[in-house]
């Protein structure tokens, strides 16, 4: 008898310790950014407040700098089920959906009170889309205002003619083709070897970007053209979020949106930080000259025109809702 209780004691001892691993969900979050980048930051701080919000019972694990899925990857693999969770760059989907693209569109949207204008536009799109195809936004964080970086002074878009200039996006492809430059698709955790090698000499992206890929050791001039803030985008697999318990999809919801408040302060005091930065690290930092303001205003004006032929009813609802 003592023999049987002995043995009784031992099963259930081994089963109350097998619940918590049971009880417990892993998902896996692929970032295109390093670990030291603000969004990559903000995505590893939401994982640690869902971690602690739910008492273990998720488990979100962050993969930085494209280690899991490359930057183009990730939508889908989260669409797929082959990763619960992922960041993506809005715009670089544009040519899958118009509306993706709209903060992509030079001087549309160029501050951050500008830009969370349009994200308030932009959202009920953007749940929708994403609703069909099996996804859910869960937060979304603006880049810094987007600068143009250049081994040459650039007085006006002639002296970008012929450059070879980096296009992470069919927006950045586009503003090459308008003004004569050759666009080479290298994406952020290529980017350094690009520069190194000569793949690249001109270069529009955030002072974030400029400091994590180190611009400064390649290209000398930064003009502060506030182009547009294009948007980080937390997506979750439906499926995935669906399978949690009530309580565990309060708590991601909670930290996505802390995530979100906390993520539009970080952009704000990144771009003051890095643009101090750059000029720490010799690079020259200045605002754009009037002629090259003039002539990107007008790249602006043909890509708007061209977007909203494309994005059609939507893209017109979008515009005028921003507009307000």
């Amino acid at each position: 008898m003592k023999r049987r209780c002995f043995h009784f004691t031992l099963a259930a001892s081994a089963l109350a310790l097998s619940l918590p691993a049971l009880a417990q969900t892993k998902w896996d979050l692929p970032a295109a950014y390093p670990a030291t980048n603000f969004h990559t930051v903000n995505l590893t701080q939401f994982a640690s407040d869902v971690d602690k919000a739910t008492g273990g019972k998720l488990k979100i694990t962050v993969h930085a700098n494209a280690s899991l899925f490359k930057a183009p990857e990730i939508k889908r693999a989260v669409q797929g089920g082959q990763a619960q969770a992922g960041e993506i760059l809005l715009p670089n989907f544009q040519n899958e959906w118009q509306i993706f693209g709209a903060d992509g569109i030079p001087f549309l949207a160029d501050s951050y009170d500008e830009s969370l204008k349009l994200y308030k536009a932009q959202k009920p799109l953007l749940d929708k889309k994403l609703g069909e195809q099996g996804m859910m936004l869960l937060y979304a964080v603006p880049w810094p205002p987007q600068g143009l970086y250049s081994k040459k002074p650039i007085n006006s878009a002639a002296d970008l003619k012929g450059a070879k200039w980096r296009a992470y996006s069919p927006a950045t492809a586009r503003i090459a083709e308008l003004v004569g430059a050759q666009p080479v698709t290298v994406q952020a955790a290529e980017l350094s070897q690009a520069l190194a090698t000569g793949v690249v000499e001109a270069n529009m992206t955030s002072g974030a970007t400029g400091m994590d890929s180190k611009l400064y050791e390649h290209l000398k001039h930064y003009y502060d053209v506030q182009a547009w803030l294009p948007k980080n985008a937390l997506l979750v697999n439906k499926k995935a979020f669906d399978a949690l318990d009530k309580p565990v999809q309060e708590a991601v919801l909670k930290a996505a949106a802390e995530a979100e408040t906390r993520g539009w302060a970080a952009s704000q005091k990144v771009n003051t930080d890095t643009l101090a930065g750059l000029k720490t690290n010799g690079m020259n930092v200045a605002p754009p000259s009037p002629a090259l303001k003039d002539d990107l205003k007008k790249v602006g004006d043909t890509m708007l025109k061209e977007w909203l032929d494309k994005a059609g009813p939507d893209g017109q609802a979008l515009l005028d809702a921003y507009r307000k």
